[in-house]
């Protein structure tokens, strides 16, 4: 079973620098559509994983049915999978609600990158933005098993 695995966009090809122990599946400037004719099967053949971190939708366009898309990938995770959705940032709002949406659906986690955290572009993160939400899902996972162990 694989400890981590990072798909996606540029987003995730930014994460992946600072999660050097996770296996990366990602390209600059990809939707969900192309990066699943590209690599859902590679991916399906990776499962389990513990934790998943996916950002997808960014690049997304009026012809892609994103929110189909991101079920594609998601049908296929196993259950027990922490799997952690980056959201798209403020300035690509109804690809931003799509994957929110899905992540609900799931009952999964959605990242959130602070504006204070993007680059100029208002798009990608900043060196620190990508270092806290690579982080992110670690921080989670400690809060979880402290307040685990404290009902025990």
């Amino acid at each position: 079973m694989l400890e981590c695995l990072v798909i996606g966009d540029s987003i995730a090809v930014g994460i992946s620098h600072f999660r050097k122990e996770c296996v990366t599946y990602a390209q600059t400037g990809w939707t969900s559509s192309k990066w699943n004719k590209q690599y859902l099967q590679t991916f399906n053949e990776q499962l389990p994983v513990k934790s998943l971190i996916i950002s997808l939708g960014t690049n997304d366009y009026k012809g892609i049915n994103t929110i189909a898309e991101l079920n594609k990938i998601r049908e296929n995770v196993k259950a027990g999978t922490r799997v952690f959705w980056v959201l798209p940032p403020k300035a690509k709002l109804p690809q931003r609600e799509m994957v929110r949406e899905v992540a609900e659906i799931w009952g999964d986690t959605w990242l959130s990158v602070p504006d204070t955290e993007l680059a100029g572009d208002k798009i990608h993160p900043t060196r620190d933005g990508y270092r806290n939400i690579a982080e992110e899902p670690a921080r989670r996972a400690r809060v979880l098993a402290n307040l685990s162990s404290m009902k025990d």
